[in-house]
Parts: structure tokens; C-alpha cells; sequence
């Protein structure tokens, strides 16, 4: 029988190598997959990247550009253009995740499984070749005891014609075919087992052991194959996944640009950068060409003016009634009272042209007077140049709208300031309650430092909080009160008209010497010398109690007064109900304290 070899016509090796094949091919799509994904995860770390570039470092609310549509537009496109980028990060995280783990670790797995299969094989293949070797041994055997015996036989049957061979010769000849003709028989009959074996065993291999190996590598082989699929659909799944999101960025984006207003923008400037001044009125023609009877400088000393300039204003007079300020001479008001409010003329000239007893009384007053006019002028014509304002805490030096709005917004932000402490004095004063109620959980003396510490923060913002309010209702043309429920204890103002007339004495009232002008606004336009003239002819009040300060107290406020723990003052005045009473330490050094720090004892 011919020789058998069973690869040749399984091609046991072609499928060896289309599973090998698969393999190597779905790892080929795992790399290439990782690469996506440092491409995915490089585009978004270059996005954040550039939002964070183009995102403002410090908050926006303090930017006036911020408040603008068209900026809040971009900053709106920027922060989708950041939302984008996580979701390019998201696809990349499960593209790593779904494909390129998972289907390593499956992978990994199907090569453990195909090795297994393939060795079963091997091992299957080996058996029917080692029956397939027994077989060809036996066959050549059968064949040599073959020859042998007709060899002897055909020797024996030499010898029996042969006269001369001896008759011990022939049956020794004869003795030894038989032998040979045994031992073929034998060989006979071991081949036909051994052909028997192979036959089945064969047999047992191509129809039942090959092709369960290769039903379990073709089934292992669909099975990568439809995991590949999964992993080919992934690729385009993960990225519509984030598809939805990517579309609201967009339409953020969009949503972002419509919303800029051209119109609302130009308003919003209006808004901010709105002065407040009044427009220019018409300028006045100046006629060079007639011939002009010029008088005397008006800064001359004792030069008469018209009779226009020497008319007295009953009306005017009678405002310029004497007031004092409602604290000692060491407790001057604000400077910006003094700035913002217009104040009278000190020098003015008695009806008959000559220098009136005031100027008699105070010449370096009438001159500092008279020099202000010929150098108001000059400096007016200065204004033309754009010189640095100075920054002042009431911010005077802005415009009028701009400066309401500044006091607005501090005094706002105060008010969230003074809020957050009365919830913590709050707080502190409850869990004394309980401290006191339940000792073991707490001392209650250890809260009196920060309840003190509350304490004065609370009135340090309340003082702030009514100095941007008179501020602001002097912004706003408003006059303040005077009175001590109204006006804070620290930054007290005055009415406008008792700033004007601060230094104008009750016996001046009829005094043909007193200001005047000529429509009677003129005298509020001049600058004042001898506004502290009066404080020193304030008299001391008499004391109507004491008090002890319970706590120590910080007098940084205009109008208050520092006072340490347990110093004894004097009571000066009592509390009008907005928690500030008047004390004097010493002569003449008075100011306000909180009521709330004092233990008072009245007379």
C-alpha cells in the first residue's frame, strides 16, 4: 500500500497560519487604535492648552470689558472650546478602555486557546504517524520473511533433484523452508493487524479527532472575527456617543454669537463712562475792538468796586448764621466737606469802597482772598492739560455718575461684609448661650475675645458703611442730616449751608461787612482761610456721668475716639439710639465710642 501523510490533504498548516493571521491582524488594529488615541488625547490637551491661555486670570467681575456681550461672548466660546476638549479626552479614555484593553486582554486569551487547539492536533497527527511507522515496519518484515522463505524453499527443492547432495542435506533444506515459510506467515498476519490499527486509527483521525480541532479553531476564528466587528463599530461608536455633546458645545458656541448686541454694548459704554457734568453753555463774545476805560487790578489792595459790588443781600446775610461743628476743635470735619462744598468770602469791602474792619481785623485773610481771584484764572486754563488725578478715598476725583457708582458699589459690598459678621456675632452669642447652659462643652469667657473682635469689626463697617452713604448723598446732591441718628459717629458731615457758613459769627448777621456778591451765588465760590476761627470759642459741656470701657476700642474713624480696656471717661452725651455715645478723656479730647462697649453710670 502506498505511503500516507495526512497534512498535505488537511492543510493542517493553512489554517494554522489564517488563525495566526487573525491574530496578528487584530493586533495591528489595537495599535492603531492607541495611536488614534494620543492623537485624540494630544488635540486635547492642546485645546486646554489654549483656553486656559485665552481664559482671564483674575476674576472677571472686577474687568469693566467684562461686562460688555461681545466679550462675555467670546469668554462663552472659549469655555464650550474647553468643553469640546473633554469630550475629545472622553473619547479617548473609552477608546482606550473598550477597544484597546478589552480586545488585548481577548486576544491574549484566544492565543492561549488556539495554542491549546493546535497542540491537540499535533498530538493527534503524531499518533497516526507513529501507527502509520508500526504499519511500514510490519509491511517491510512481512516482505523480507517473504523472500526468505521462497529463497529457502527454492533451496530445498536445488537439493532434493541434486544425486549427490545426502539425505540429511535435503531434509535440513526442507527443515529450513518450513521455518522461513512459518516466520512469513507470521509476518503475514502481524502486517495485517498492523494494517487493521492504522486503518483505524486514520480513520478516528480525519473524520472524528481533525475535525473537532478544526470546528473548535474555525469557531474560535469567527469568534475573534466578530469581536474585531465590535471593536470596528466602537471606533465609530465612541466618537457619536459624544456627538450630542460636541453639538451643544457647538450650539453654545452659536448661541454665544447671536447673543452679541451691538446696540446693547454702545448703551453698556454709555453707562459706564457717563459723567455726569453739564454741557458747556455758550461762550461769550469779547469785544477788542472798542476802546476800553480799564480800572484798577482788582488784586490791589483797597481798589473801590461799583456799585454793583458793594449791594448788601438781606437774604444772603441772614444764612450766614454761625454754626459750629458738631464736635471738639480736635475733631475736624472731613476734607471732602470742606472740598466739595462751596464757601463764602472772608474779605469783603464795606459799601463806601474802603477796606472794610474785617480786612482791618484780618489783613493776610482779605489778601490770600484777593490773590485766589487773579490765580483762579490761570489754573483754569490749566485744565486743558491732562494731569494724573489723585486717587481719594471718597473718589472725588472721578465724575459725578461715576463716582455714585463707585459709592454704590462699596457701599454694597460693605453691607455683604457687615452681614457676614452679624451672622458670625450671631453665631458666637448662641454658642455662648450654650456654653453657659452646658459648661463641660466650653468655657464661654474663651468667645468674649473674638465676640469683641466682631464687635468692633461690625462698627468699624457700620462707620464705613455711613461715610460712603454721605459721600453718596453728597454725590448725589442730596443734603445730610445732622443729627445723631442719621449721620455717622465717626465721619460726620454737615449741611451744605452750615459748611458755607461755619465761620460767619451771629454778630455779623447785620454787620454791613458781611459777603455779598452780586447775584448772591459768588461768595460760594471762594476759597476759605479761617474756617477753624470758631472752634476755639466752643465751650466744654459738662460732664453727666461716667462710664468704663468694658472693651478696647480703636477710634480709626473721623469723630471717634480710642479708649483701652477699663479706662475710665466721662460722659459727654448719651446714646440717641444709634448705638454710639459721646465721652471727653481729659479737656478737649472727646470723639464717639459704641455704647456697646461702655458700662455707664450717669450722675
Amino acid at each position: 500500500s502506498p505511503s500516507v501523510h495526512p497534512s498535505p490533504q488537511d492543510q493542517f498548516d493553512i489554517i494554522e497560519h489564517h488563525t495566526q493571521w487573525g491574530l496578528d491582524l487584530a493586533e495591528k488594529y489595537i495599535k492603531f487604535v492607541k495611536e488614534r488615541t494620543e492623537i485624540e488625547q494630544a488635540y486635547a490637551k492642546q485645546l486646554r492648552s489654549l483656553v486656559k491661555k485665552y481664559l482671564p486670570k483674575r476674576n472677571v467681575r472686577e474687568d469693566l470689558e467684562a461686562k460688555f456681550c461681545q466679550y462675555q461672548a467670546f469668554l462663552q466660546v472659549v469655555k464650550e472650546l474647553n468643553d469640546l476638549a473633554g469630550q475629545r479626552e472622553v473619547v479617548a479614555e473609552n477608546l482606550t478602555t473598550c477597544i484597546c484593553v478589552e480586545l488585548s486582554k481577548y486576544i491574549q486569551e484566544l492565543k492561549q486557546e488556539r495554542k491549546a487547539h493546535f497542540q491537540e492536533g499535533r498530538r493527534a497527527q503524531q499518533q497516526l504517524e507513529n501507527s502509520f511507522k508500526l504499519l511500514d515496519n510490519s509491511k517491510r518484515k512481512f516482505e523480507r520473511d517473504c523472500r526468505e522463505a521462497e529463497k529457502a524453499l527454492l533451496t530445498a527443492e536445488r537439493l532434493d533433484q541434486d544425486i549427490n547432495a545426502t539425505k540429511a542435506d535435503v531434509e535440513k533444506a526442507k527443515q529450513q523452508a518450513h521455518v522461513r515459510g512459518h516466520m512469513a506467515e507470521e509476518s503475514k498476519n502481524e502486517y495485517a493487524a498492523c494494517l487493521q490499527h492504522f486503518n483505524q486509527d486514520q480513520s478516528r483521525f480525519y473524520f472524528l479527532e481533525m475535525p473537532q480541532i478544526f470546528n473548535k479553531l474555525q469557531e474560535m476564528d469567527e469568534r475573534r472575527t466578530a469581536r474585531l466587528r465590535e471593536g470596528y463599530g466602537l471606533f465609530s461608536e465612541t466618537e457619536r456617543q459624544v456627538m450630542p455633546i460636541v453639538g451643544k458645545c457647538l450650539e453654545g458656541m452659536k448661541v454665544a454669537a447671536e447673543a452679541v448686541d451691538e446696540k446693547s454694548d454702545s448703551q453698556l459704554l454709555i453707562e459706564l463712562h457717563k459723567s455726569g457734568f453739564e454741557r458747556p453753555g455758550d461762550v461769550e463774545f469779547e469785544d477788542f475792538s472798542q476802546p476800553m476805560n480799564r480800572a484798577s487790578s482788582d488784586s490791589s489792595l483797597g481798589t473801590p468796586r461799583g456799585p454793583s459790588d458793594v449791594r448788601l443781600d438781606p437774604r444772603l446775610l441772614g444764612k450766614n448764621k454761625a454754626k459750629r461743628w458738631p464736635f471738639s476743635k480736635k475733631n475736624k470735619p472731613p476734607p471732602h466737606s470742606l472740598a466739595s462744598s462751596p464757601l463764602p468770602p472772608l474779605a469783603p469791602l464795606a459799601p463806601n469802597g474802603s477796606r472794610s474792619p474785617k480786612f482791618a481785623r484780618d489783613p493776610l485773610s482779605y489778601c490770600l482772598n484777593e490773590i485766589n481771584k487773579t490765580v483762579k484764572p490761570c489754573v483754569a486754563s490749566l485744565r486743558s492739560l491732562r494731569w494724573a488725578p489723585v486717587i481719594t478715598e471718597d473718589f472725588s476725583h472721578l465724575p459725578p455718575e461715576q463716582r455714585r457708582k463707585k459709592l454704590q458699589q462699596k457701599i454694597e459690598d460693605r453691607n455683604r461684609e457687615l452681614q457676614k459678621e452679624i451672622d458670625q456675632r450671631d453665631a458666637l452669642n448662641k454658642m455662648k448661650d450654650v456654653y453657659q447652659k452646658t459648661p463641660q462643652m466650653g468655657d464661654p469667657a474663651s468667645l468674649e475675645p473674638k465676640i469683641a473682635e466682631t464687635l468692633s469689626t461690625i462698627e468699624k463697617l457700620r462707620l464705613e458703611i455711613q461715610k460712603y452713604e454721605s459721600w453718596l448723598a453728597d454725590a448725589e446732591g442730596r443734603a445730610l442730616s445732622n443729627r445723631p441718628d442719621n449721620a455717622p459717629r465717626g465721619g460726620r458731615q454737615l449741611d451744605p449751608a452750615s459748611a458755607i457758613n461755619n465761620n460767619v459769627s451771629s454778630h455779623d448777621k447785620d454787620s454791613p461787612d458781611a459777603p455779598h456778591s452780586e447775584d448772591g451765588t459768588d461768595t460760594l465760590n471762594q476759597p476759605i482761610y479761617t474756617e477753624f476761627d470758631d472752634d476755639f470759642e466752643e465751650e466744654l459741656v459738662s460732664p453727666i456721668g461716667s462710664c468704663v470701657a468694658m472693651y478696647r476700642f480703636e477710634g480709626s474713624s473721623e469723630g471717634t475716639i480710642s479708649m483701652a480696656e477699663g479706662e475710665e471717661l466721662s460722659l459727654v452725651e448719651e446714646d440717641k439710639g444709634d448705638g454710639w455715645t459721646r465721652v471727653r478723656r481729659g479737656p478737649g479730647d472727646e470723639g464717639y465710642v459704641p455704647t456697646s462697649y461702655l458700662r455707664l453710670s450717669l450722675h
